[in-house]
């Protein structure tokens, strides 16, 4: 069957997988605008806050948000605080270097091209990313989490990304992750072939065979055109 649609997650996958320090990344942000009797704390409650969130992504599959991080945490959302946000996160937005070529030749194949990433973030700040790395024209449809009832594996994440780039049939649509239970299962589970790009600190899911297997994403091209024969 052909390929009529490839949608790819974010984190990870269409930007380099970074490890990174929660805990000091909120105090930075926070002693960039709080006293600093506050800093401490207010980190602390703000890196708890978000873990317990992305728990509940993990178990339950509910999403979140940015803001809901903070109303947890009794720290207010102003605009310096999430412009320092925004700043603090930049060196680990950058988007892979073989992207944009890839995104580019899936289009000029006539394959839709999408985004389904589990994030809290809002839309509006990885379309300034997207549009910085020069990709945001190449997408055919986006789905964030922040925006849905649900984080991926869940199959109504994977059937809005589908929505957004005009797909209808998922065996002719492809999955591109990093997270073999996250990505790859839910993908399957919603009928989808699913690729994996695999890094050292996202644990294996037993049981879940990718369709697959990359080291890179410029890997990919050539089993898309497999399996578009």
């Amino acid at each position: 069957m052909t390929v009529e649609a490839v949608i790819f997650d974010w984190g990870g996958t269409l930007t380099p997988w970074h490890d990174i320090e929660l805990a000091g990344m909120w105090r930075r942000i926070c002693t960039a605008h709080l006293g600093p009797d506050e800093v401490e704390r207010a980190a602390a409650a703000l890196a708890d806050a978000e873990l317990e969130l992305w728990r509940r992504g993990t178990h339950e599959h509910r999403s979140a948000t940015l803001a809901e991080v903070y109303t947890l945490a009794g720290v207010e959302a102003t605009e310096a605080i999430l412009a320092t946000h925004y700043e603090a996160w930049t060196p680990h937005t950058f988007i892979d270097p073989a992207a944009p070529p890839l995104l580019a030749a899936l289009r000029e194949r006539g394959i839709k091209v999408g985004v389904l990433s589990n994030t809290m973030w809002t839309r509006d700040w990885h379309e300034r990313i997207f549009a910085r790395d020069g990709v945001l024209d190449l997408l055919d449809g986006a789905v964030y989490s922040s925006e849905i009832p649900w984080t991926k594996p869940h199959a109504g994440a994977f059937r809005a990304a589908m929505d957004a780039v005009g797909a209808t049939d998922p065996g002719a649509c492809v999955f591109v992750g990093d997270r073999p239970y996250d990505d790859i299962h839910g993908a399957q589970s919603t009928g989808m072939r699913a690729v994996l790009v695999p890094n050292s600190t996202v644990p294996v899911h037993d049981g879940t065979v990718p369709d697959a297997t990359i080291g890179a994403l410029g890997d990919l091209l050539s089993h898309i055109d497999t399996w578009s024969r």
